[in-house]
């Protein structure tokens, strides 16, 4: 599988931790059966999520997957969403809360959340330029979605569709 180019920074980094998070498990597990013990499970379960995420990243940079996360107030309409768009090919989650969010990745931003957050919260949802869902539609709210630099405005209810186009626009725009 010989393209001739090299893989990107992101990539070749995501591989790298990869490889190390495995090669530690490796080792533990080695380390175990040598001392005649069972494996430290919980580190062994701490590495293998660790591992999982790196793969999920090498994915995403490698094969042009869009991790979408869902931030809803209304966490069954949130994964219901994020159901969709897995049906779609997104890699998408939702939380009731903002997390750290990975390289890439696209927010879908109900705006009745932004009362949650702090300073440093806000400044992450304006970095990632949201895509902003919500049913308010006055000025005061499309103000708001325009001071967290949104990248979109779609009114509730949304179709799977119209957000699926908007989520492409956004990560076209990286």
């Amino acid at each position: 599988m010989s393209s001739g180019t090299e893989p990107g920074p992101e990539l070749a980094a995501a591989l790298h931790r990869l490889r190390s998070t495995l090669a530690r498990m490796r080792a533990e597990l080695e380390l175990a059966q040598s001392d005649l013990q069972g494996p430290p499970v919980e580190r062994v379960l701490g590495d293998l999520g660790e591992a999982l995420g790196y793969l999920g990243e090498v994915e995403s940079a490698a094969l042009a997957i869009v991790p979408v996360l869902v931030l809803d107030d209304d966490e069954r309409l949130g994964e219901l969403t994020a159901r969709g768009l897995r049906r779609l090919g997104y890699e998408a989650e939702s939380a009731g809360r903002l997390r750290a969010l990975r390289p890439r990745e696209v927010v879908v931003f109900d705006l009745s959340l932004s009362d949650s957050l702090d300073s440093a919260g806000l400044a992450a949802i304006r970095a990632a330029r949201p895509i902003v869902v919500t049913g308010a539609t006055d000025p005061g709210s499309r103000a708001l979605a325009d001071e967290l630099d949104a990248s979109d405005y779609l009114v509730k209810p949304v179709e799977l569709e119209g957000l699926a186009a908007a989520i492409k626009r956004r990560s076209s725009a990286r």
